[in-house]
């Protein structure tokens, strides 16, 4: 191992190279998912609008408003930044990996590379659930506090600012996206013995409460988007204890390899 570790070293400036290259290419590949997310910003814009066109759908004259000149276009650059993001991710993942892998041995990066294909997969299945599930059922119950009026009061409708409502929508995707992350960083602490399945399992109830109490800070203040989130939580928790299992299981079956070799010599 101290040869393997002897071959591959390289000097502090050979990092640092190495470090500015990634980083290089990086940057590289998300400016020009910028540029063309924001060349297609339209359709973004239009597919991130259509779960609230969609419950505004048969009332003419209902529309989103700006009231700054420069709000549609800074909040069009926004959109086409978090798009390119999420485009750019798997660019930036193989840079990490690019950098971090000469320093690894064969089993390291067989146990780290599921991860990285895990992170965007279920980043992908948190952004779907916010989008699919959670935008038409929580815009119809805003909505529903709209008010014709009558007399001696004035009518209720709502009138939605462009910048404020695209960032609630990115703030929720990018929420439930990195909250779907939970399986793998628990996973992580396992494989490096910071907890075990034993204790997610004695900690259930307080996980419990934790996740409400995300769920709540992470979405509108409705029980229904709440709960949206919260009980794939509790799912994706009972998954981590699962695959904290499957980690234990295959470190004990190494060391007991390792241990019969050592009986042998």
């Amino acid at each position: 191992m101290s040869e393997e570790l002897d071959d591959g070293r390289m000097s502090l400036i050979e990092h640092l190279i190495e470090l500015r290259k990634r980083l290089i290419y990086s940057m590289s590949g998300l400016l020009v998912c910028w540029a063309i997310c924001y060349y297609f910003s339209g359709n973004i814009y239009d597919f991130l609008v259509q779960p609230l066109a969609d419950q505004l759908a048969g009332q003419p004259g209902r529309h989103l408003i700006y009231t700054a000149l420069t709000e549609a276009f800074v909040t069009r650059i926004k959109v086409a930044f978090w798009a390119a993001c999420f485009i750019a991710f798997p660019i930036i993942a193989s840079q990490v990996w690019m950098f971090v892998a000469p320093g690894l041995y064969k089993t390291e990066k067989s146990a780290f590379l599921p991860y990285l294909v895990a992170t965007p997969i279920l980043f992908f299945m948190g952004g779907a659930l916010v989008y699919y599930a959670i935008f038409p059922t929580a815009w119809h119950f805003f909505l529903s506090f709209e008010s014709p009026g009558g007399p001696g009061s004035l009518p209720i409708e709502a009138d939605p600012k462009v910048s404020e409502y695209l960032s609630l929508v990115l703030t929720l995707i990018f929420a439930f996206g990195a909250a779907f992350q939970m399986p793998v960083a628990l996973t992580l602490m396992a494989r490096v013995g910071l907890i075990s399945s034993q204790f997610l399992v004695e900690k259930r109830r307080y996980a419990v409460f934790i996740n409400f109490v995300i769920a709540a800070v992470l979405t509108p203040p409705d029980a229904i988007s709440m709960c949206g989130l919260a009980v794939p939580l509790l799912l994706l928790y009972e998954i981590s204890i699962w695959s904290c299992r499957i980690v234990e299981r295959n470190r004990a079956k190494r060391l007991a390899e390792a241990a019969s070799d050592l009986a042998k010599l």
